[in-house]
């Protein structure tokens, strides 16, 4: 048995669905645009530097639309996946994920952005196995503004990984080879811990560590 990971923003995709998302809520008008975007800007940069307050930012993505009503929500995500998701999925990415299906890989999307964002853009890559920050939701489904057991960041992606093989009663030892593209290194955790890591679109500091370490460095856009 073979395992492949994937990270999703900046990875199979160009750009970042979370912080894309908050953009999508000002050009929707969801959202006083100004102060808005400069707390958005300013969680984005939290996390390219490995800083982010993960509570305190599912709290403020989510606090626009978690008392909107099912189908404005619905019809939410579809147009943001048609305006601001379409645009960065590129055809490199989409051979990427094709080569390992067609090898008989088990696939699953690993993220950080929170399940309501990426589950649509999984189903965009045909991948089933979504493990992503799981928002707490009330009996009606509601969001509630806080985060349903370990996010998936950090070294809560290896938690999360773990716990998702445990509940099929496998480990990361039963596969001849588990592989993660990744392009941050908020994911070293996990790079380090699977077999075969590749550094995909890396940014400056994963970049230097893939090259320390001799892993591989994947560029599957400018």
């Amino acid at each position: 048995m073979r395992l492949t990971l994937f990270d999703l923003d900046g990875t199979l995709l160009t750009g970042d669905s979370d912080h894309a998302f908050g953009e999508f809520l000002i050009d929707r008008g969801w959202v006083d645009a100004a102060p808005y975007r400069a707390r958005n800007d300013s969680f984005y940069a939290d996390y390219a530097t490995g800083t982010l307050d993960i509570d305190a930012y599912v709290d403020f993505a989510t606090h626009a639309w978690r008392d909107r009503s099912a189908d404005e929500l619905l019809q939410a995500s579809r147009a943001f996946v048609a305006s601001h998701v379409l645009p960065m999925v590129l055809p490199a990415a989409r051979a990427l994920v094709e080569r390992h299906r067609a090898a008989g890989d088990e696939l699953a999307i690993v993220t950080a952005t929170n399940d309501f964002v990426t589950r649509p853009l999984a189903e965009l890559f045909g991948i089933s196995t979504l493990i992503a920050t799981q928002l707490a939701r009330d009996a009606q489904g509601r969001v509630l503004g806080h985060i349903d057991g370990v996010p998936a960041f950090r070294n809560g992606k290896v938690q999360r990984v773990q716990q998702w093989l445990a509940s099929r009663s496998r480990t990361l030892a039963d596969y001849e080879r588990c592989t993660f593209y990744s392009d941050s290194a908020n994911d070293l955790p996990l790079l380090e811990h699977v077999s075969h890591p590749v550094a995909t679109n890396p940014g400056p500091d994963l970049a230097r560590i893939a090259a320390a370490r001799g892993w591989p460095i994947l560029k599957l856009h400018p």
